[in-house]
């Protein structure tokens, strides 16, 4: 599989999401959420997940909302309040209750240790996702060519630095939140030692 291969939906809501992002959050968030579409969609592709692509696409694009100074809420853990930005935004686009629902729903899962594929395959493909793309989990999921051209076509930039930043904060302001558990578990050093920054190419 090729980055060509993995399907990027082009109606206006994804549009949308996509420059929500681009306006809202630093370069290495915004490709950070680029690539957690590709590694859920080429997942999903490869071992035969149906999968909503407009739904994954938004859910991807706004997963992380919750993180940037304008939606970081004082209460909510980030995903929380993502989950709350994107129904909104769904509201916005004209999308039905359910499917406000929906994207709050992928959202918020992202965080959870698993999701089952077969009740939400939109949140397990966004779940192993960012795993994959923040804590470097389970590399061998994805072709090793894709990883490395994937990598190259959407760089990493200052990702390691800025996410940790966001969780650390995250953690200090919020101690019962998933980033502080995140946090309290070492995220960071798997951050650190991502093996997409090291040698995307890789299984370890």
């Amino acid at each position: 599989m090729r980055l060509a291969d993995v399907p990027h939906p082009t109606s206006s809501v994804c549009t949308l999401a996509l420059e929500v992002v681009t306006t809202y959050s630093p370069p290495s968030l915004v490709n950070h959420c680029r690539r957690s579409y590709v590694w859920a969609a080429a997942y999903g592709l490869e071992h035969g997940v149906e999968f909503d692509d407009e739904l994954l696409f938004v859910s991807a694009m706004l997963h992380d909302i919750g993180l940037v100074p304008a939606f970081d809420n004082h209460a909510l853990p980030f995903e929380d309040a993502g989950g709350h930005v994107a129904w909104v935004f769904g509201a916005g686009a004209g999308w039905p209750l359910r499917r406000r629902e929906r994207a709050a729903e992928i959202i918020v899962r992202h965080m959870w240790d698993s999701v089952d594929v077969d009740d939400d395959p939109e949140g397990f493909l966004l779940e192993i996702a960012t795993g994959l793309d923040i804590s470097g989990r389970n590399p061998q999921w994805w072709p090793a060519d894709l990883r490395a051209e994937v990598v190259a076509s959407v760089p990493r930039l200052d990702l390691a630095e800025e996410f940790t930043a966001c969780f650390a904060s995250q953690s200090a302001r919020k101690p019962q939140s998933s980033a502080a558990t995140a946090m309290t578990g070492g995220i960071a050093a798997r951050i650190a030692t991502n093996v997409l920054d090291v040698d995307p190419g890789s299984d370890h």
